[in-house]
């Protein structure tokens, strides 16, 4: 059975590997030149299987109108004409309750603890190295009041049984001994089965792993549009030629609604727009040990080999991918302030991607009212964590093999406005440029 997967970046590619592994034959369509050039081109780093929350939390909304003010909030909205805008804001905002949060968390937290354990084994089973480091997440707090917040999220830490470590400023200074000179830590909260990596390498070398299994890649290609036949696509529209398989994958991130838009399904998925330093490390003493993340900026900084990941924030400005300066002091404050011996900022490379994020935060992954149409996307910020659980649920799903984590809540039905009003049997629709 052939099955086309739109998309190589992490999501389409960890999909890929997992359905040619349950025995498809697997062609991937990308209109990049190589695996892993957009959103996963240079992520924050982090595989926060423990640190896994939605944007959409309570108290964001009355933040959000602080941040509106300030030179380096974590979250900066920049209103434009697109509808598809206001109706994401608008239900991430009706996902900013108790019940919400905890729920969707919830969710969130299955899909990720998941996600490390088919990395660890896949790591095991095929060597894959990728910069990747076993050394847990610590999250900073600044002030009381962020640390007496993190309460909810424990009770749900607690609740799936992940492990968790909240410290003092001993604690802190003994997970990372570079932090040793910054004042003003009230505390973390650390988990320690956290790791970190570099997601564009892990994905290139997995594709070529995948290509040397049997996987087609097709790079290069400008996927235009879908055609179908009442419940059923008949093909994909790929550099003006129809692409026929028996089932299709969509794994194109932010790009993914635009494609199903003419299907007659409303993906409520939103491109969040972030940014990225990569600079060289200079004294490996004075640098992470392994990801710090600093919850007054929500900004992460992330050890690899040789270099230093700092990455963070988010905009919802549609799809512009111009580089902010104003976004890259806030990178170099955070650095400064966190390492300002580790890394040389004369040197660093900056980055913005647009990472694809739905109101509730959890990823939309599984069937469609299409009989041969599944989703992979929506992750958000946490993609690269939830990659290879997502990858293997999916393709244990198009297996019709029973996933090892329930599928409660996991795939686009649980949005109650969805619905599937197809008009016409051909219809196209043109992906915005790279």
């Amino acid at each position: 059975m052939r099955v086309l997967v739109l998309g190589s970046g992490v999501i389409g590619t960890t999909s890929a590997w997992y359905l040619r592994q349950a025995g498809f034959e697997v062609t991937v369509v990308d209109r990049q030149p190589g695996p892993a050039l957009e959103t996963s081109f240079a992520n924050a780093g982090q595989l926060s299987f423990g640190y896994t929350s939605p944007w959409a939390a309570p108290g964001v909304p009355k933040k959000a109108i602080g941040w509106l003010f300030e030179k380096h909030a974590p979250l900066a909205i920049k209103p434009g004409m697109d509808l598809a805008q206001y109706r994401w804001l608008w239900q991430m905002l009706r996902n900013c309750t108790h019940e919400r949060y905890a729920i969707n968390k919830a969710r969130m937290v299955r899909m990720s603890e998941y996600s490390r354990d088919c990395l660890n084994e896949l790591r095991a089973q095929i060597g894959i190295d990728f910069e990747g480091r076993d050394l847990g997440t610590t999250q900073l707090f600044r002030t009381q009041q962020q640390l007496d917040a993190s309460a909810q999220d424990i009770e749900i830490l607690a609740q799936y049984g992940v492990p968790y470590e909240v410290l003092d400023r001993a604690g802190i200074i003994k997970a990372e001994p570079a932090l040793a000179h910054v004042d003003g830590l009230v505390g973390a909260l650390r988990l320690p089965r956290d790791q970190t990596g570099d997601c564009q390498l892990f994905t290139r070398r997995l594709a070529q792993m995948a290509a040397e299994a049997g996987v087609e890649f097709r790079y290069d290609q400008d996927i235009t549009g879908v055609e179908f036949d009442g419940d059923r696509i008949t093909g994909v529209r790929i550099g003006g030629k129809l692409e026929t398989a028996d089932r299709f994958v969509v794994a194109l991130g932010s790009y993914s609604p635009g494609l199903v838009a003419p299907l007659g399904m409303r993906l409520p998925v939103y491109p969040l727009k972030g940014y990225s330093l990569t600079l060289p490390i200079t004294d490996p003493a004075m640098a992470p040990t392994s990801t710090i993340l600093d919850e007054s900026y929500k900004v992460a900084v992330t050890r690899f080999d040789n270099r230093i990941r700092v990455g963070g924030m988010a905009e919802v400005a549609g799809f512009d991918l111009s580089l902010s300066p104003r976004r890259r002091e806030t990178l170099e404050l955070v650095v400064r302030d966190l390492y300002p011996k580790g890394g040389d900022l004369a040197k660093a490379e900056f980055w913005t991607g647009l990472r694809p994020a739905t109101p509730d935060g959890t990823p939309v992954i599984g069937a469609t009212p299409f009989r041969n149409l599944f989703l992979n996307t929506g992750h958000g910020t946490l993609g690269w964590t939830m990659a290879c659980g997502s990858g293997r649920y999916l393709a244990d799903l198009m297996s019709a093999r029973q996933p090892q984590i329930s599928t409660e809540g996991l795939d686009i039905f649980r949005y109650g406005q969805y619905r599937h009003t197809p008009q016409h049997e051909n219809r196209t629709c043109v992906l915005p440029a790279r």
